[in-house]
């Protein structure tokens, strides 16, 4: 990650991410929030925000991205490369995911390939249809009724009589909420996914 950010561009890091109302170099920013504000600031933040987090995250990524420049947000991947969340913010399987899912926020729209690690992508997928990823990663509601199967992995989640099928990857944007891959998954459960994700 830190050697895709230091090679992008003025243009790309201000190019509007998958994430939505943040820019790449927001995107970035926010991966080296952990460490700089740490659970004291972070547990506050999300307090103050009625526990919505992604409403905490854009107060703290909008401060985070205007004191760091792409070279040092990479310096700090590099430096902190180990750093284990605090378990009260987020199991280490959500640190993993954040990871994956948002260097695809920050690629695709930049027209740039990144594959994912079929190995990094299962136990992500696993933890988005767990207890643990709701209210933070999936809203709940969002996946019920719903069985999905990633046709280039060994992997088959969730349970329902609709079904949604693709790539890993899009599986994994999908269950995250970025209707950009809708187009990219077939099955009778695609419409209600599009429904609950638009």
């Amino acid at each position: 990650m830190a050697e895709l950010i230091e090679t992008l561009k003025p243009s790309q890091l201000y190019t509007m991410s998958l994430c939505e109302g943040w820019t790449v170099h927001e995107v970035a920013a926010h991966l080296c929030a952990p460490w700089i504000f740490g659970a004291r600031r972070i547990v506050p933040a999300i307090v103050r925000h009625g526990f919505r987090v992604h409403r905490a995250n854009a107060e703290l990524v909008r401060d985070l991205a205007v004191d760091l420049s792409a070279e040092e947000i990479a310096q700090q991947l590099r430096l902190n490369a180990d750093f284990i969340f605090p378990p009260r913010i987020v199991v280490p399987l959500g640190q993993l995911t954040d990871l994956q899912v948002h260097g695809q926020d920050i690629c695709r729209p930049l027209g740039l390939t990144r594959d994912l690690v079929p190995e990094r992508m299962l136990p992500s997928l696993e933890f988005l249809l767990s207890p643990k990823a709701r209210g933070s990663f999936v809203p709940r509601g969002r996946l019920d009724g719903l069985r999905f199967i990633a046709e280039d992995l060994d992997w088959v989640g969730g349970q329902g009589l609709l079904t949604v099928r693709g790539r890993g990857e899009a599986l994994l944007l999908a269950l995250t909420g970025r209707p950009v891959v809708l187009d990219e998954l077939t099955g009778s459960g695609v419409a209600a996914l599009r429904a609950r994700i638009t």
